[in-house]
């Protein structure tokens, strides 16, 4: 992403100030995409490589890109709310980026604690009747909070040796889903090393949903 495209914008939130951070590739976008960073207590920002190299996929396939920081990380108010608050924020961020940008297609991804995050928010916005074209889930953290049945359409990545969310619970939380899960052999949590793996499988997954 060129460091020309990034700005900065704010929602307001019932918590205070959520600090966003945008890269917008102007006329011609193709798309909207929010990324949910991994958890804020154990370091979790928008800057987390994982997220950066998602947001860089999304951006380079044409989508204006939104990366909020949770409560309490950054320049954004308020405290760790366990998933629940947090979920609230994204659907405002969503909403102020609908206003901003227009109807264009939205896609959703989330590392971690962002991943169980997003799933919550694909879940409102489907039964809202305004579902996102694609959901990514990175390493999604079903171990350590309740991540409940997602859409057959969503596309989850996980690393082969993570130990912080270890391969067997999300295989476990998929299995009865009949939900497939893409497995990145040889690194962990972070995919060190594999990153460039992960964005293929982004692009990959993009281009299945047509919004590439």
């Amino acid at each position: 992403m060129k460091p020309s495209t990034l700005s900065r914008f704010d929602v307001r939130g019932a918590a205070g100030n959520i600090e966003v951070k945008l890269n917008d590739p102007g006329e011609g976008r193709r798309g909207i995409a929010l990324v949910a960073h991994p958890h804020p207590l154990f370091g979790g920002t928008n800057e987390n490589k994982v997220v950066t190299t998602l947001a860089r996929t999304f951006f380079e396939a044409g989508h204006v890109v939104a990366r909020p920081n949770f409560r309490g990380v950054g320049e954004s108010e308020g405290v760790h709310d366990h998933g629940n608050g947090e979920t609230d924020d994204l659907l405002l961020v969503m909403a102020a980026l609908r206003v901003r940008f227009g109807a264009l297609p939205a896609v959703l991804a989330g590392f971690s604690f962002g991943g169980f995050v997003a799933s919550r928010l694909a879940a409102r916005a489907e039964a809202a009747g305004d579902p996102f074209r694609l959901v990514v889930l990175v390493a999604p953290a079903v171990g350590r909070f309740e991540v409940g049945p997602v859409r057959p359409s969503t596309v989850v990545i996980h690393g082969e040796d993570d130990d912080v969310v270890p391969l067997q619970q999300v295989l476990d939380w998929a299995r009865p889903q009949e939900l497939p899960v893409s497995l990145v052999p040889g690194t962990g949590h972070f995919f060190h090393g594999r990153l460039p793996v992960l964005a293929r499988l982004v692009r990959r997954a993009l281009a299945s949903a047509g919004v590439e």
